[in-house]
């Protein structure tokens, strides 16, 4: 296999599977933040039981995706120095600020928010929660910044090889940057909305007795999946404009396999010689498969709507509780969006082949100058640790799942593991 192969492959598999467990980890947090928050507000003890069960599935969470950022940055290092050395000058501030936010400011938080049960006051403890959502969406913002840069490079001059930045304001302010933040947020709020609506979906095929529990829970979850599946859609194609003018040659590639009878102002070929005279011999067409993940991702994204639409319509008259078939259906919600937003990351990312910097840098020039040895080695070493931590991490979420909600591992001092005694209501 080509180096440079194995090396793309690489980073698409360490970024992949950071990236599923961010999406979760970015969808969750308000759901809980809000649960808390109706707990402290009207002190009704359901509340802060949700806020315990689903709160320590996202620390799991959290944390194993904590471990697969890390693999991500030595792969970075190892097999990405050309990159470094041509933007690290740009994007070197937005990835310091990510990581003070996610590896510091969050993670302290979080720690706070994890011990402080029953011994920080509750608006206090309450607080805490929300500085973690928003440092995570901060975070998110902060590595967009350096992700937009690179498919958009504005703000900066390229002198003697190397990119400088001349335009701070306008490098946080790339279209390319926050269109994408939009997006991003839009696809993990439903991936966190309907985790947490299959999940409780998966409690009514077991017959839980925890009735009211999950109901609340489903509530929740489908109050954020349906507003956002439709709001992923919207945001998704509000990043169409801005790219025509920034990646011509994508667009061309997802019209003529999906529009063959209206290819817009340029085809495929005509993007080709354009660049061809403007930046020298060779193939600037990304591959035409990103079309069908594109078209896929599209399919999916319908499903989601129609599948949210209807688990909101069966919570009235408590049918979602009541039926097998329904919750059945309501549980398909949850690995959909985890598909169709890799999909959609594929589109982004393989559709700016083959510029590692938008027609600044080419991927061919970023890679690292190791041994076809080392990078075999290294895809083989982190492709097993990620697919380890993969392993580990749903295995835990799927062991609390099936637990339920009687015993959480997020107590105060004092309390025993068998202290809460279940609300177990009928229908």
């Amino acid at each position: 296999m080509d180096v440079e192969v194995m090396a793309r492959l690489e980073f698409a598999i360490t970024v992949g599977f950071h990236w599923l467990f961010v999406l979760l980890t970015l969808g969750l947090a308000p759901i809980i933040a809000y649960m808390q928050t109706r707990y402290v507000i009207g002190r009704n003890p359901r509340f802060e039981r949700m806020t315990r069960y689903w709160g320590q599935i996202y620390v799991v969470n959290y944390v194993l995706g904590i471990a697969t950022g890390l693999v991500m940055e030595f792969q970075f290092g190892l097999s990405w120095s050309g990159l470094t050395a041509f933007a690290g000058n740009v994007f070197g501030a937005p990835l310091a600020m990510e990581t003070l936010v996610a590896f510091f400011a969050e993670s302290t938080f979080l720690g706070l928010w994890i011990f402080g049960w029953g011994r920080l006051p509750k608006v206090v403890h309450l607080l805490l929660f929300w500085a973690v959502t928003a440092t995570a969406y901060a975070s998110t913002y902060w590595i967009l910044v350096a992700n937009g840069f690179m498919h958009h490079p504005v703000g900066s001059v390229v002198r003697n090889g190397r990119a400088y930045l001349t335009d701070f304001a306008a490098m946080l302010t790339n279209p390319s940057a926050l269109y994408a933040m939009w997006h991003i947020v839009s696809a993990a709020l439903v991936a966190g909305g309907g985790f947490v609506a299959g999940v409780s979906a998966y409690q009514f095929l077991r017959r839980t007795r925890e009735v009211a529990f999950f109901l609340s829970s489903a509530r929740a979850g489908l109050a954020v999946a349906v507003p956002f599946s439709i709001a992923v859609a919207e945001t998704g194609f509000r990043q169409i404009p801005p790219l025509h003018a920034a990646q011509p040659m994508k667009m061309a590639v997802l019209r003529e396999v999906l529009l063959p009878e209206d290819r817009g102002p340029y085809t495929v070929a005509q993007v080709q010689a354009e660049m061809a005279a403007r930046l020298g011999p060779g193939d600037y067409a990304p591959p035409g498969w990103i079309a069908d993940a594109y078209d896929f991702m599209m399919t999916s994204a319908f499903f989601i709507v129609v599948l949210a639409l209807f688990g909101a319509v069966c919570l009235i008259g408590n049918a979602l509780a009541r039926s097998r078939a329904i919750a059945f259906l309501v549980m398909l919600i949850v690995p959909i969006p985890f598909v169709s937003s890799t999909l959609g990351w594929l589109v982004r990312e393989v559709g700016r082949q083959p510029w590692a910097v938008y027609g600044e840098l080419l991927t061919s020039q970023a890679r690292s100058p190791v041994s076809p040895g080392v990078v075999l080695g290294s895809l083989v070493g982190f492709s097993t640790l990620l697919a380890a931590l993969a392993i580990a991490n749903w295995s835990l979420i799927a062991r609390y799942v099936h637990r339920g909600p009687r015993d959480t591992d997020l107590r105060g001092p004092g309390t025993s593991p068998h202290e809460e005694s279940p609300i177990a209501l009928q229908l």
